[in-house]
This record gives C-alpha cells, structure tokens and sequence, in this order.
C-alpha cells in the first residue's frame, strides 16, 4: 500500500488541494487562473516516497508576508477593480520582473505591488488566496506577516486592511481547518517613532485583529535591531510576541542584538549566525527558532555560491530551524516547494523532514483564537510522528522488495 493510502487524509485537507490546482476562488468579482510558475512545487530527483511525505505531512508556517503572497494574477485584477492603471502590463510581463540582484532590488518590486490593495476585499482576497495555497500544501498553522507602514503610507486605515485580514483568517479556519494569526511588522529603514506610532493604531485591533505580535522586516543593513529597543519594549508590556528579521543580509550581531536588546523569541532568517560560533551556541542552548526560507535565499543571492552547503550547515546544527516561504508569489514556491529544494540541496530524508515539520509546531506560538493552544501542538506533533513512522515503513518495505527483484 502507498503512502498516501495509508494517510488517510482529512477533508479540509482535500478540499485545499481541489482549490490550489485551478482557479483562485478568492475574487468575488470574478475567478483568477493561476499561473503555471504559481503552482511550480515539484522535484522529480526527490524519491517518490519523499515528494509524497512532504506534501502531506502537517506543518506551520511562521515567516511568510502577505503582501509576499500577492500573485501578478491577483495584482492585475486588483488593479482592474480598483481602475487602476496595471503595473504591469501582463501575467508574463510581471513574471519576467521578478529577478532580483539583493533585497533591495525585491522590496523595490514588493512595495510597488502593495499599490492596488485599496479594500477590505482586497486584504480579504490576498489573505484567502494565501491560505488556499498553504492549507493545499498541508499548512495547518500560519501565523503571518503584514506591513502596516506600508499600507498607512499609500494612504489607507487600519479599518481598511484589518477587517479584511481578521474575516479572512475566521474563514480560512471553517473553510480550510488552518488556524491562522497575524504579527505586525515594522519596517526597518523608517523611524523609531513611525513604529511606536504604528504600535498605537494597533492597539484598538489587538484584540479583535489577531495580531498576536510584532516583528521586524524590510531593509536590514544599516538599521540594527537596537534602534527599535523602546517599542519592541512596550509591545513587550503589552503582551505581545516579539520576533525580527536579522541575519539575512545583515552580521550575526544583528541576531545577537535581537536576542539580548529586543528580546525576541524567534529570529526571521537568521542564517548569518552560522558565522559565529558563540552564536550558533546560544541558539542552540536557547532552543531559540530560525525560521528560514531556502527558496528566498536562493532568489535574493543570499550567500551566493555557497547556499546549498550553508543549508546544509544549518540542517545538521542542531538548531531548532524552520522551512518557510516568505514572499512566495516573488520567489516561485509555497510550503511545500520549500521543503523540497531544502531536501534536494541537503539530502534530507524522511526524518530529517519530520524534524523540521515538528519544529514548525514546537516553534509556533499557538495563541489567539482558535490556535488550540498546547494541546493542539501536541497532537499536531504526535501526526507528524505517525506520518513519519509510516513513511518509514513503507520505504523498508519498497527497498525490501527492490532487492529481493534484484535476486531474481
């Protein structure tokens, strides 16, 4: 018997999968086909067995933007709507734009893209068609960047993106089975103040948003993370989670300054630590999480010639690290896409994936409405392990039969 036969997989799970493989339903003004680079997840040098473990394995995903998700598809229908001129002139033609030389040369794309969100509906579409796209890649959990500087500076209110992001997240419960919240982040290269700003139009919407943290993204070399100590300070105060971004493009003082002056209990990224020894020891011993994101470092030239054996560095740590797709619609890859380039790249099997999945779950937060706490983390981990125990089998049984064909 194969593996999926033996999984028995749930209905939300199936209904994702039967969303994901044709038609974005998240417009109300008209269906969106994706296009053939959005659902680009498969890696035919991966064993079969592998491939169909990483597709059904349960996992969450904690370093993803929403913004990120915003599909050229869904950006020119958008446009449409809203009678705005397109950005681009075509699918193709935005496709083609997405080759960048750093992070810079992204954000400069990204934050152009965020132009046609006008609407509740618009936030509402984005988010929906991300949790569509993650709930098909068997995302259970999804606790999910957004940029309110970026929004309030294109002249909208926090009653225009978060209705829209909160319902969306409601729905993607009912509709999906996937438990989702939301981390605000501030954006690196704008000022102390605009944060605690920021920080203060949040607050009527913590409770009713699901804004269970803040975080930290956007420009990272020369802007450490100590000059946002205050803010990140009295988010503390007010009971929310704190991670950032560091160590993509920045030094591994940058992971040390959001461990010991923001206090952060997850690094985005974080990859640079692998350049510091001490660093790497305090992770360790911390059981701080990095969530990190193969497919983004790939396509932004992070350690440019020496990725793969850097992954593989971080793969065999010992650290506590996660697989995450960031800003999927720019860097050509979901979940799953991730897990897969990292296993192809690394060598990973199995158990190694199992880990990774796991870690997911151990480095969630799993607060907020309908996140299930505690007890869902456990039984979301005891799946994972059932999964993997059983795709294990199934592998000894294959390489039991691929032998006894070759004694013959």
């Amino acid at each position: 018997m194969s593996v999926i036969a033996l999984l028995n997989l749930d209905v939300h799970f199936s209904a994702a999968l039967r969303l994901s493989k044709g038609v974005a339903k998240g417009l109300h003004g008209g269906d969106v086909t994706l296009g053939e680079g959005a659902l680009t997840s498969s890696a035919p040098h991966l064993p079969a067995s592998l491939r169909r473990f990483i597709e059904v394995v349960p996992k969450a995903e904690l370093h993803v933007h929403v913004e990120g998700a915003l599909e050229p598809e869904l950006m020119l229908a958008l446009a449409a709507r809203n009678g705005l001129p397109p950005p681009y002139p075509s699918v193709e033609a935005a496709r083609a734009a997405y080759h960048f030389t750093d992070l810079q040369s992204f954000l400069d794309l990204y934050y152009f893209g965020c132009s046609v969100l006008r609407t509740q509906l618009d936030f509402y579409d984005l988010a929906m068609s991300y949790f569509r796209r993650a709930a098909a890649d068997r995302v259970v959990h999804a606790e999910v960047f957004f940029d309110p500087q970026t929004h309030l500076a294109n002249g909208l209110d926090w009653s225009v993106f978060m209705p829209g992001l909160a319902r969306a997240a409601e729905d993607a419960a009912v509709e999906l089975g996937l438990s989702a919240a939301y981390i605000m982040c501030f954006r690196k290269e704008m000022s102390a103040a605009s944060a605690n700003d920021t920080l203060s139009g949040a607050l009527p919407w913590l409770g009713r948003g699901r804004i269970i943290g803040v975080g930290l993204d956007s420009s990272e070399l020369g802007n450490p993370p100590a000059k946002f100590a205050q803010v990140f300070e009295r988010a503390g105060r007010l009971g929310l989670q704190r991670v950032a971004h560091a160590g993509e493009e920045g030094p591994p003082e940058y992971v040390w300054e959001a461990l010991r002056v923001l206090h952060v209990r997850r690094v985005d990224h974080g990859v640079h630590s692998l350049e510091d020894a001490a660093l790497m020891a305090a992770l360790n011993a911390s059981r701080v999480p990095l969530t990190v994101c193969p497919l983004s470092n790939l396509k932004l030239k992070v350690y440019e010639g020496q990725l793969e054996k850097r992954l593989t560095q971080l793969v065999g740590s010992g650290l506590v690290i996660t697989v995450n797709s960031d800003d999927a619609a720019y860097f050509g890859g979901y979940a799953v896409a991730n897990y897969n380039y990292l296993a192809q790249v690394t060598g990973m099997g199995v158990t190694q994936v199992a880990r990774l999945a796991a870690n997911s779950f151990e480095a969630s937060f799993f607060v907020g409405p309908g996140s299930g706490g505690e007890a869902r983390r456990t039984a979301l981990l005891g799946q994972v392990a059932a999964l993997a125990a059983r795709a294990l089998e199934e592998e000894e049984k294959q390489e039991t039969a691929e032998k006894r064909r070759w004694r013959r």
